[in-house]
């Protein structure tokens, strides 16, 4: 599977590694090289590639207001030198966050994020494009696996992996990939984000008790940022 990629950056030395390490990664192909947010801007709306490396501090246009211009199909992986954006990257249609500077290793793991996505998203597609509701697919200790939707209680994030919880099943599912990845990916009619690190699906909450979600003797915590949306959901299935 080959991705096509835009790198943006205003500095010329940042810039020019990004094409580096693109140029000798098979899988990805460069279609579209800029040093400002507002120079890529026609180009990222008249052909989206599959992933943006992109610089947050820019002039004009910073990357996370540029963020707001990329279309569904493009995933972004910010490129900066202040790790302070790293909560505020995820709240846009971030994949993923690089430290500068970062070697070679460091954006070749970030990259194979982007294909196994990407790969996920391939298979989760029906043969008519639409994503099935079914079924997700996840790698996990190299292995492709099948999770029946219906299965799921609860999504844990842990650093780099996430830890899959399902119905009936002693121990989690580990996969590698970024919770705003398996956001995306899972239907939000059935599954909601309640915590930066927990994605519950709604069918599967019983008990509801201090404000958090008690699955057996697990307790998951709803936050303040999706306090809101959370009791609007159990408002609407509550009898009083």
């Amino acid at each position: 599977m080959i991705l096509t990629c835009f790198i943006i950056d205003d500095e010329p030395l940042a810039l020019g590694l990004l094409e580096s390490y693109v140029g000798k990664t098979p899988f990805l192909k460069l279609t579209g090289k800029f040093s400002s947010a507002v120079a890529a801007l026609e180009s990222v709306s008249l052909m989206p590639p599959e992933v943006i490396f992109l610089d947050i501090q820019m002039a004009e246009l910073n990357g996370l207001e540029f963020a707001n211009f990329v279309p569904e199909k493009s995933r972004i992986i910010f490129t900066t030198a202040f790790e302070k954006y790293a909560l505020e990257s995820y709240k846009v249609n971030a994949l993923e966050y690089l430290l500068k500077p970062f070697s070679y290793t460091e954006f070749l793991q970030t990259a194979n994020k982007a294909l196994q996505w990407h790969q996920m998203n391939e298979k989760a597609t029906s043969d008519s494009g639409k994503i099935t509701t079914d079924c997700i697919y996840v790698k996990s200790d190299y292995r492709l696996i099948q999770i029946q939707l219906f299965k799921i209680l609860y999504i844990e994030s842990l650093k780099d992996y996430l830890k899959i919880f399902l119905d009936g099943e002693l121990g989690p599912i580990m996969t590698h990939i970024t919770m705003k990845a398996m956001e995306d990916m899972l239907p939000k009619h059935q599954f909601m984000r309640v915590h930066r690190s927990f994605i519950v699906r709604k069918d599967k909450i019983k008990v509801v008790e201090h404000n958090r979600i008690v699955f057996n003797k697990t307790h998951i915590p709803i936050s303040d940022s999706y306090k809101d949306s959370f009791q609007k959901f159990m408002d609407k299935r509550t009898l009083i």
